[in-house]
């Protein structure tokens, strides 16, 4: 992502104001990912807990390959908008959206996950009740959906708190670690743009 001075932001086109955000939540802000954070994330990255609900780009053990490769830009497909969850000065977490493409251009995926030292304090709550709305706004979405595994309640619990409602579950729709796993979907939507 390219580095802008705060006197070239004017002139940023709206898709692209969106991958530049420094939000303030309470106790956190999401920003955009630095060089700089490798240390941290991988810190925090570095949990087979925190990498077991995850798909499997977001391997374990989590290597400095790995942090290297995802800072740069190697891992994500383009044009996804992910964000670092800073605490105390540290990237202990992510929380982005994967736009959808075409006639499902007016959706996107939400994902995230969050170093196992801060579970259980309601930052991820407040984390999705803070980005939720900006990303649909930002980038003109209908539709914000993300998919959960069967043993995931904590995330589940989130979304629900956040205005998301359980659609369905998709069964035996995810092999992991030797394991079949249902996949729960969860969607906020709109019928109409702000």
């Amino acid at each position: 992502m390219p580095d802008r001075s705060a006197d070239g932001v004017g002139s940023l086109s709206q898709r692209e104001r969106a991958l530049t955000p420094h939000l303030q939540g309470e106790g956190f802000c999401l920003r955009p990912w630095r060089p700089d954070d490798l240390e941290s994330l991988l810190r925090h990255a570095n949990d087979a807990e925190v990498s077991r609900g995850l798909r499997d780009r977001f391997p374990y053990p989590y290597t400095r390959e790995d942090g290297e490769a995802f800072l740069a830009g190697r891992v994500l497909a383009p044009g996804t908008l992910n964000l670092a969850i800073e605490i105390d000065d540290q990237a202990c977490g992510s929380v982005g959206a994967q736009p959808g493409t075409a006639e499902r251009g007016h959706t996107a995926e939400l994902g995230y996950w969050l170093g196992q030292s801060q579970w259980g304090q309601g930052v991820m709550t407040r984390v999705v009740a803070l980005f939720a709305p900006w990303v649909m706004d930002e980038l003109r979405l209908f539709r914000l959906q993300a998919e959960v595994l069967d043993f995931n309640e904590g995330s589940a619990r989130v979304l629900l708190a956040n205005g998301f409602a359980e659609e369905g579950t998709a069964r035996c729709a995810v092999y992991k670690r030797g394991v079949l796993h249902d996949l729960r979907r969860f969607a906020r939507v709109r019928t109409q743009l702000p």
